[in-house]
């Protein structure tokens, strides 16, 4: 007769990222802990801000213990050190709320991308202030409301919808993907550190209708994308990342768009992948991004 036997629990991969003020003996503290929880350290970035004196740092454990055991381990050098840390699996999908208006190329993207894999978010709910965007949102299985906004009463039915949502999809991150309204500064706060803008590096110079125009008019040499988060100063929020690409003066205003689209898209994608993958961290009014 063969005595019972119990597979060994599977390893799982956690991610752990922190902020603290800076002292001596943090890195030692989290990894001794880490170690005796009988946990490996597959990756790790780490960064001292001189401007801010915080310390900053993203660790990826390879372990067979529980979820709750891992926050266990730590929970005695995060509070002897005054740490504000997070710990998740890693590549656990980050429940995003999506928010967009007429355009749709980084909506579409963003469903896409998502839906073979390459972004780890999940997408319970698109909201449109169009209903231009509803098919891209019903080709991949994704539940759309159209909400116009064309007076301040339904502007602030808006975001109260947005508040609803975030709470009964217990949402993550709010997208604004090319979504053409200004916040308001209450929901801006709200929202502060998880929601994502993107817009076309033109701004300010070139605001309004048609800025692909305004730009070939101007003769530019390049253009762009930045994606960053919100806050109550339109488009000064903390940059995440940001791509320029070189123009000249055979592109025409419809060249000059498409390329600029395209940037959008991937300089989108890129923050949210960031995010989700929990390699942004926020230093006052700029970000630590561990690549």
């Amino acid at each position: 007769m063969t005595s019972a036997h119990h597979s060994p629990s599977p390893a799982r991969r956690y991610v752990m990222t922190f902020a603290c003020e800076d002292r001596p003996g943090i890195v030692h503290a989290i990894t001794g802990a880490i170690v005796e929880a009988g946990g490996n350290i597959v990756e790790s970035r780490q960064f001292e801000s001189g401007d801010s004196h915080r310390f900053y740092m993203r660790v990826e454990i390879l372990t067979d213990a529980s979820l709750d055991e891992v926050r266990a381990a730590l929970a005695a050098p995060i509070e002897s050190f005054g740490i504000e840390a997070e710990i998740d699996e890693v590549g656990r999908p980050v429940r995003t709320l999506v928010l967009t208006s007429k355009s749709t190329h980084c909506l579409n993207d963003l469903l896409f991308q998502t839906s073979i894999g390459n972004l780890p978010i999940e997408v319970p709910l698109v909201i449109a202030n169009h209903d231009t965007p509803a098919r891209y949102a019903e080709f991949h299985g994704v539940p759309f409301e159209h909400r116009p906004v064309t007076s301040a009463e339904e502007k602030a039915a808006f975001e109260d919808r947005v508040r609803e949502a975030v709470v009964e999809h217990d949402i993550e991150l709010v997208v604004l993907a090319r979504y053409m309204q200004i916040l308001s500064p209450e929901l801006s706060a709200e929202l502060s550190g998880r929601c994502i803008n993107i817009h076309h590096s033109f701004l300010p110079g070139f605001k309004g209708a048609n800025p692909y125009r305004q730009a070939h008019a101007r003769g530019v040499k390049q253009i762009g994308a930045t994606a960053h988060f919100v806050t109550d100063d339109l488009d000064e929020g903390p940059i995440i990342e940001q791509e320029v690409i070189r123009v000249d003066h055979t592109r025409s205003p419809q060249e000059l768009m498409a390329i600029g689209q395209d940037t959008e898209v991937r300089t989108l994608r890129e923050a949210v992948g960031l995010f989700a993958q929990r390699r942004v961290l926020l230093d006052g009014s700029r970000t630590i991004v561990f690549r």
